[in-house]
């Protein structure tokens, strides 16, 4: 797949995503949205198993790219034309989010603004030691917008997020760590590195037990309890893969 502002590997098991306007600090455009929501697409219905986001150079995302908000779509005299531009962060967050594969966001440098809410879009989140985190969008007198409240208040909490989105302070890796945004924090320049290898080591595991977890976490954070978890088990013993990675755990006991 050949796109403009971002790079894509699409192999089994691990599919790649890399944002890719390093002279930008890979700021986000309106064509970078639309290239990640197909890329999305095309990933979703592949045989890969887990999906690594990350940016070329030295940062992850220095957020929406301000010249956006000086020409383009964004200044149509359609107000729907408007619309359909402004709601297209949030379009392309979904895709992310959305993606049956467990999807591993590899984070440095400066993570700003939009950079954040697609890194929250994501299942897990590696930062290395000195990335520095940031809000900024009421400061230039703008909601935070893309569902990152949602995502947000899901990841750390109401308050916190009230905190960040409202102060606008930059804030360091270990304090998205204690705050439980980062799942892991690593040295300088290892993100890729360790983000790919969580992704092949979820990507060794059961395809129905991994995408059956996936599914059943986002369904509790909807508030839907219903499913049925005895129905799950029995589903996953019918597939002869079980066996597999049955006898591949009980080696370690023997």
């Amino acid at each position: 797949m050949k796109f403009e502002h971002i790079d894509v590997g699409l192999s089994d098991p691990v599919a790649t995503i890399t944002l890719d306007r390093p002279t930008k600090l890979n700021a986000i455009t309106l064509t970078m949205l639309s290239e990640l929501i197909e890329a999305a697409e095309q990933i979703s219905e592949s045989d890969a198993r887990t999906v690594v986001l990350s940016g070329t150079g030295s940062s992850f995302s220095a957020g929406m790219d301000i010249e956006t908000f000086s020409a383009g779509a964004l200044l149509e005299p359609d107000a729907e034309l408007r619309y359909e531009a402004a709601a297209l962060g949030g379009r392309a967050a979904a895709a992310l989010e959305n993606m049956p594969q467990i999807t591993i966001a590899a984070l440095c440098g400066h993570v700003v603004g939009g950079g954040i809410v697609l890194a929250a879009a994501c299942d897990l989140r590696i930062a290395e030691e000195d990335t520095i985190f940031s809000i900024p969008e009421v400061d230039i007198g703008i909601p935070l917008a893309w569902g990152g409240i949602e995502r947000l208040v899901r990841e750390i909490g109401p308050a916190r997020t009230k905190e960040l989105v409202l102060t606008c302070r930059p804030f360091p890796a270990a304090e998205a760590h204690h705050s439980g945004f980062v799942t892991s924090i690593v040295g300088s320049g290892d993100a890729p590195g360790k983000a790919m290898e969580l992704a092949e080591t979820i990507a060794s595991k059961s395809r129905f037990a991994v995408t059956t977890t996936k599914r059943h976490v986002a369904e509790i954070l909807k508030g839907d309890l219903s499913r049925d978890d005895a129905f799950g088990l029995v589903a996953a013993l019918d597939d002869p893969a079980w066996l597999r990675h049955r006898d591949r755990y009980m080696e370690q006991f023997n």
